[in-house]
């Protein structure tokens, strides 16, 4: 079966269309109008061994806000469709990823119960024009549409771009490892019966 998922999402702020593979091969495919998104966008898919599509126009005339923040809407939905019953699935994933000197860690849990749990404190305010702030942003609404338990820990580091690299990277490999089938799994893996 194939754990793919699709949006499209058309506001008067932001024009998404976003499809999503979880068995993928970290092939991606983005246009969006913010640049240093779109590169943690690649590396996550690249490293989560997904496929993405992205096509994404927003109002960056006004900041970038609007339209990372829906990114991550986009990419939490279509998660969670791809997941469907999350029959078979390893449920929990963690990744450390060093960048040079900062090492980022990522645990998830595919709980149904979204939260965010974001301990990083990034050095700079701004990345080229992307405001560091978003990553939260992108992160928790991620983590919200995704109904997932997502916790983000920068033990350390002093380059903020190697540190949100770091994150990206690890997202990518603690949710490759959560959405993975566990042939020893039957049904769902929870004492309730359902996710």
């Amino acid at each position: 079966m194939e754990r793919t998922g699709s949006i499209e999402r058309i506001t008067g702020e932001t024009q998404i269309k976003l499809q999503f593979g979880i068995d993928g091969e970290g092939k991606s495919d983005l246009n969006t109008n913010v640049p240093f998104m779109t590169h943690m966008l690649d590396l996550f898919t690249k490293h989560g061994h997904f496929d993405l599509t992205l096509d994404a126009k927003g109002d960056v005339d006004v900041d970038d806000h609007h339209t990372t923040e829906d990114i991550g809407i986009c990419l939490g939905i279509a998660l969670k469709d791809a997941l469907g019953d999350k029959r078979g699935i390893k449920r929990y994933g963690n990744a450390f990823v060093p960048m040079d000197e900062t090492l980022a860690q990522v645990v998830v849990d595919l709980s149904n119960r979204p939260h965010l749990e974001f301990r990083a404190e990034f050095p700079s305010e701004k990345v080229g024009t992307f405001d560091t702030e978003l990553v939260h942003e992108f992160l928790w609404k991620l983590a919200l549409e995704a109904r997932m338990n997502l916790h983000v820990i920068v033990h350390y580091g002093h380059n903020t771009h190697h540190m949100i690299e770091a994150v990206f990277k690890a997202l990518g490999r603690a949710l490759d490892d959560a959405t993975q089938i566990d042939e020893r799994v039957k049904g769902v893996p929870s004492t309730k019966g359902m996710l």
